[in-house]
């Protein structure tokens, strides 16, 4: 099996992961919402302990001081069998160190509730280098596209870059991207464009 390529600190990445033998990961709201709170609470240098806050809402958990950012995450979607998310990296080896805490508290919580036990996903995560700029800006609309059909989507940073006003806002930092859009309707309408045309290329 071959070595994972050294991921550089203050480059962006396109990181996913799917469920092992492509089974869903998340069966109900709580299970996107437990997720979406470790998105936040992982990224930073303090431990997570979730058993430390059971009974809070996602909205309380949001909140909660992380310590300093490992990782810019400028972009999500969480899908029922699998995860896309773009991430900067802000410090030597702080993808792995955020995936490594996201994705053990999230199988511990999962196999926990789900009374099971093995491997929730396959293998590590996976990444690609967008460091080419055309690229960059196709991954930033292919992560918000499975979603698309529905414009009130919670589970993907869609509605942040639309600039609606809500608690998961805080799990995003948009400003490692190029300012690709003037407008949240430049960003929606780049997305339709997207949209439209792989539904005519798939028939």
């Amino acid at each position: 099996m071959g070595t994972r390529p050294k991921l550089i600190s203050k480059e962006i990445y396109h990181v996913y992961n799917r469920g092992t033998d492509k089974r869903p990961i998340f069966l109900d709201a709580k299970d996107y919402e437990r997720f979406l709170s470790l998105m936040h609470l992982s990224n930073g240098t303090k431990s997570v302990h979730m058993s430390n806050y059971q009974g809070l809402t996602l909205v309380e958990l949001l909140i909660l001081e992380k310590g300093e950012p490992l990782v810019d995450i400028a972009a999500y979607c969480l899908m029922p069998n699998h995860f896309h998310l773009l991430l900067h990296q802000k410090v030597d080896g702080g993808i792995s160190k955020f995936m490594q805490k996201l994705t053990t508290g999230y199988t511990m919580y999962f196999n926990t509730k789900h009374e099971r036990s093995g491997a929730l996903l396959q293998g590590t995560f996976k990444s690609k280098h967008a460091g080419e700029d055309r690229y960059l800006r196709y991954v930033l609309s292919y992560i918000h596209l499975n979603p698309l059909r529905y414009a009130t989507y919670p589970y993907s940073s869609y509605l942040d870059f639309m600039n609606k006003e809500r608690p998961q806002n805080c799990i995003i930092n948009r400003s490692c991207l190029p300012m690709y859009f003037d407008t949240p309707q430049q960003f929606d309408k780049e997305l339709k464009e997207w949209f439209t045309y792989r539904t005519e290329y798939q028939g």
